[in-house]
């Protein structure tokens, strides 16, 4: 039996800032679902299940959440489950919804995830002792910083790719009224002029922290045909993962995020990615993954990332548009951030990313990972149904 076609006919987000003191986790998750209810127009009785995430409970102190959010969810009396995959939790997230709906379990499921940041501390929280190593790290960028400057040497890139990614994205996010960063003084000079935090990382080519949730309303054929918009269509999703450390890792380019787009093509019918894909959101929390990130996805050559940042094609007017939204780079509630990548995707293939909408666009990746380049989810969402 063929899989059941999976639409998103709603999605939901909250105003990401750096503190919502004004309602508890509870209130935050309970908007952004409201919010994806009220696009799909659609009641809390028409959800037969919730799919949730976020990143480690210890960055809030609250453990299992999602067992008293239920409630905030609509979720009392019926099926819910908890995802966590690091960083690409969000993707992953919406990749176990994805599939409860092709795999005909439910018709309509609800997938959400969040974080609130300002109830923690993130940094800290992420620099944990590794066994026989210095305690050297001071947040996530203390580990990418070395394979950031690796990719660097064996790319030959200048060091102002970072820089000009970093203004890319926080320009595109000023298109964006749910970005956290609105930095309406940005310049190229600004950013180069940042202090360096993890060389060659600086300030401002770094992600900020958030706090926020999104929501999607994921549905089968017939739900899509109740939509009151045109829905975005699954045409591929994956998941892979590699350990953090082994011998041949390749923290450049893993091989499990090399895998995980090739299945997504593979399932799309994609052939060349740079041609016959309209735009990415990539998981970009430090300015430099972008090319990393490019090649790593097959958008371009062993090396040659860095040349199509530097050309201009990844700008919003570009031939490949990476990061619309603004991206990680200015929008960081770790647990979401991937589902916003996820929910901007669909969003472009709408129709509805506004000021940021690529135009025609009808095929576009949504991209997330996490831990030590190590768990990878990946969708591509498309403006047709996959047997059309």
């Amino acid at each position: 039996m063929s899989k059941e076609p999976v639409a998103v006919v709603g999605i939901g987000q909250t105003k990401h800032v750096a503190a919502r003191r004004d309602v508890s986790i509870a209130g935050l998750v309970r908007e952004a679902a409201r919010r994806a209810l009220d696009d799909a127009e659609l009641r809390w009785a028409d959800i037969d299940a919730v799919v949730i995430g976020k990143a480690p409970d210890f960055f809030e102190g609250v453990m299992m959440p999602e067992l008293y959010l239920a409630d905030a969810l609509g979720a009392v009396g019926k099926p819910m489950l908890r995802v966590h995959t690091a960083g690409s939790v969000g993707g992953s997230t919406a990749l176990v919804a994805a599939n409860l709906v092709a795999a005909r379990v439910h018709s309509t499921v609800l997938t959400l995830a969040f974080e609130k940041q300002s109830e923690s501390n993130a940094m800290w929280g992420l620099s944990l002792p590794i066994p026989f190593q210095q305690p050297l790290l001071a947040g996530a960028g203390g580990f990418f910083a070395p394979h950031i400057r690796a990719y660097m040497r064996r790319s030959g890139a200048p060091e102002t790719i970072g820089a000009l990614v970093a203004y890319k994205d926080r320009r595109n996010a000023l298109k964006n009224p749910y970005a956290h960063l609105h930095e309406h003084d940005i310049t190229l000079d600004r950013v180069m002029a940042s202090p360096m935090l993890w060389d060659p990382i600086r300030y401002s080519e770094t992600c900020p922290s958030s706090d926020g949730a999104c929501a999607m309303i994921l549905t089968d054929r017939s739900g899509a045909a109740r939509a009151p918009r045109p829905p975005a269509w699954m045409l591929g999703g994956a998941m892979r993962s590699e350990p953090t450390l082994f011998a041949g890792k390749d923290f450049v380019s893993p091989q499990a995020g090399q895998d995980c787009a090739a299945d997504v093509y593979r399932q799309a019918g994609i052939t060349d990615p740079r041609r016959e894909i309209d735009g990415a959101e990539i998981y970009v929390p430090f300015s430099w993954y972008e090319p990393m990130w490019l090649e790593n996805l097959g958008f371009a050559g062993e090396g040659e990332g860095w040349k199509l940042t530097e050309a201009g094609v990844t700008e919003l007017d570009g031939d490949l548009p990476v990061n619309m939204s603004g991206g990680v780079l200015s929008t960081n509630p770790i647990g979401a951030s991937g589902m916003i990548r996820f929910a901007e995707a669909a969003l472009q293939v709408r129709g509805q990313a506004g000021e940021h909408q690529v135009d025609g666009a009808r095929r576009v990746l949504g991209h997330a990972y996490g831990g030590g380049s190590q768990f990878f989810s990946m969708w591509l969402v498309g403006a047709e149904p996959p047997d059309s």
